[in-house]
């Protein structure tokens, strides 16, 4: 019989890593901040198309512009965090889902333990 079990993915931080993470975090970082300028001229057009309530748009394009700004933080954050990592720590990446067998006999919580899968730029190191 097979069985779906979840494997965490875990990446040995090195410098090529920690530079791969600061560019993707720094891409979004931007596009979050390019997102925000959009929403303010969005909302500037629509404010003079008088088609909608003032009120109302305005408390739209505010939560928008709030939830992306919250978002922009936390980049920030994780910017931060990663300049304080440590080469060769582990950091978890993502979760996966495989297919494992399961037999009569077999031993149920040697099967069932979580498995990790370790990479280190990229290549799978090791599987635990």
């Amino acid at each position: 019989m097979q069985l779906i079990q979840t494997v965490v993915v875990k990446q040995v931080v090195t410098e090529k890593s920690k530079e791969q993470l600061f560019e993707m975090f720094h891409r979004k970082l931007l596009e979050l901040k390019k997102e925000c300028d959009q929403l303010l001229f969005e909302h500037k057009r629509l404010e003079k198309t008088k088609n909608f309530s003032p009120e109302t748009l305005k408390q739209k394009f505010e939560k928008e512009i709030q939830m992306r700004k919250e978002k922009i933080k936390l980049f920030e954050f994780q910017i931060e965090q990663l300049h304080t990592l440590p080469l060769g720590s582990e950091i978890q990446e993502r979760e996966v889902q495989a297919l494992i067998e399961v037999n009569v006999g077999d031993q149920w919580d040697e099967k069932m333990g979580q498995s990790t899968i370790i990479i280190e730029d990229g290549i799978v190191k090791e599987i635990r």
